[in-house]
């Protein structure tokens, strides 16, 4: 099913879709602030395979975790540093990804994480509201591996076809650039994947920060 978010009966019936959707384990394309992404319960192991599976993706490359509010994150997260906090402070809602421990209470597996849990807040409406509903999502560019990351519902659908539930079109993203990913497990933070915030930004709140 495909919702046109820009339609306030379509949107309302989407999210309800959506929502039903990600309990069901099944899998949801929605749109972020950077690309769109494809989405599964983050706490059901096989909503998350189905989430890689449908990507082609191996369990070496788990999947990253989006929150609708930044106080999520201590709900996932251990040992969160005051660098981590500063930059949360400083760059959410938007396209920061932090690398964090996560608590080993957590009942989850997002494939080979070693431990750690790849977090953000992506700065959409119709991403925040599913995620508010839903609670944490397992979510990664709704792309097949290997091919761009879609900036449309349509390059999303045509990629993923029958194996999404739910499609939510908020129609094109801003740009194709992904988040940028610092992990702050460290003594110092690295920045692993620069994308839509760059390095001397990030530097003006973690002035340690390293490259990699």
């Amino acid at each position: 099913m495909r919702f046109d978010c820009a339609n306030p009966q379509e949107h309302a019936a989407g999210l309800r879709e959506a929502v039903a959707a990600v309990r069901r384990g099944e899998l949801v394309v929605l749109p972020t602030d950077t690309v769109y992404g494809v989405g599964a319960d983050a706490f059901t192991p096989q909503a998350v395979a189905r989430l890689l599976a449908a990507k082609g993706r191996g369990r070496n490359m788990p999947s990253p975790v989006l929150v609708g509010s930044a106080a999520d994150l201590d709900a996932l997260a251990d040992d969160i540093p005051a660098v981590a906090r500063e930059l949360v402070a400083a760059f959410w809602p938007g396209g920061l990804t932090l690398v964090l421990r996560h608590k080993p209470s957590i009942s989850w597996d997002l494939g080979e994480t070693g431990g750690t849990v790849a977090v953000r807040m992506p700065d959409h409406p119709v991403a925040v509201e599913l995620l508010t509903a839903t609670g944490p999502l397992a979510v990664s560019s709704a792309n097949l591996t290997g091919e761009a990351s879609p900036q449309d519902c349509d390059a999303a659908q045509g990629m993923l076809a029958g194996a999404v539930a739910v499609y939510l079109d908020g129609g094109p993203t801003p740009a194709a650039v992904p988040s940028s990913i610092v992990d702050v497990t460290g003594e110092v933070p690295v920045l692993v994947r620069a994308g839509a915030i760059g390095a001397a930004r990030l530097r003006e709140v973690a002035p340690g920060l390293r490259e990699r």
